[in-house]
């Protein structure tokens, strides 16, 4: 049984993640930077900047949510750059974002399904992902179907939240994941489910070795797990 956000709720996980990401969407960009101190932008940089060897001219950002892992992709000096989501609600506030920055010609965001992506084969020189995988509701298929529009020799960087394994911590982490940030993400998002659903999203994902296997099977090759922070989160890279 795949982990989601409302247990009570009989919907698909994929329906159910689309909705809770519409509910938050309005608080969704402070929480994050609010609950993670900030260092997810840290994060997106470091990511990024695994790719400026590669200067890839057309990118796509899955799960793209408001746009961030996108907008900071602009360093690259792309020709092009779609993001994809399910949810129209994190969208809207990521085109707001785009429109006030000016680069609308570059960043198209498109409401559409990881898992099912409308894009030919062999299209994009780079896919991204930040905080994104660990959502799909049938993993090695989105990764599958990440490879399959990426170029040959393109790269794909996946930015997740890991688990840390280093004394205390672990047990310091654990802590304020599992019973500080879901309080506070419920007084201000609103919603009650989706930051406990963020740590036990988290704990069910097969981070680290277990990653790589699903990452290799779904076509990438060349594989690299680089962790980040003590292991809070890791960026995974993987070629066609």
């Amino acid at each position: 049984m795949s982990v989601v956000p409302y247990k009570e709720q009989n919907a698909s996980k994929k329906e159910q993640v689309a909705q809770m990401f519409d509910n938050v969407s309005p608080k969704y960009d402070f929480l994050n930077h609010l609950l993670s101190g900030g260092i997810d932008i840290l994060w997106r940089k470091k990511a990024v900047k695994l790719l400026r060897k590669a200067q890839p001219k057309t990118i796509l950002d899955i799960a793209t949510g408001t746009g961030d892992f996108a907008i900071e992709a602009l360093a690259l000096k792309p020709e092009k750059i779609v993001g994809v989501d399910i949810s129209e609600g994190m969208l809207s506030f990521g085109r707001e974002k785009i429109k006030k920055l000016g680069v609308e010609s570059i960043i198209e965001l498109q409401k559409g399904d990881s898992e099912r992506l409308h894009f030919a084969d062999n299209t994009f020189d780079a896919v991204i992902v930040s905080f994104g995988v660990r959502n799909f509701e049938h993993l090695e298929k989105g990764l599958t179907d990440m490879c399959r529009v990426m170029k040959k020799d393109g790269t794909c960087i996946v930015l997740e939240f890991s688990k840390p394994s280093v004394f205390p911590f672990k047990q310091l982490y654990n802590f304020y994941f599992k019973y500080i940030l879901p309080v506070v993400g419920k007084i201000i998002s609103k919603d009650t489910s989706a930051y406990t659903y963020l740590h036990d999203s988290v704990q069910a994902f097969p981070d680290g070795k277990d990653f790589i296997q699903v990452f290799e099977r779904a076509g990438f090759n060349r594989t690299q797990c680089l962790p980040l922070t003590f292991g809070i989160s890791t960026i995974y890279i993987g070629r066609k």
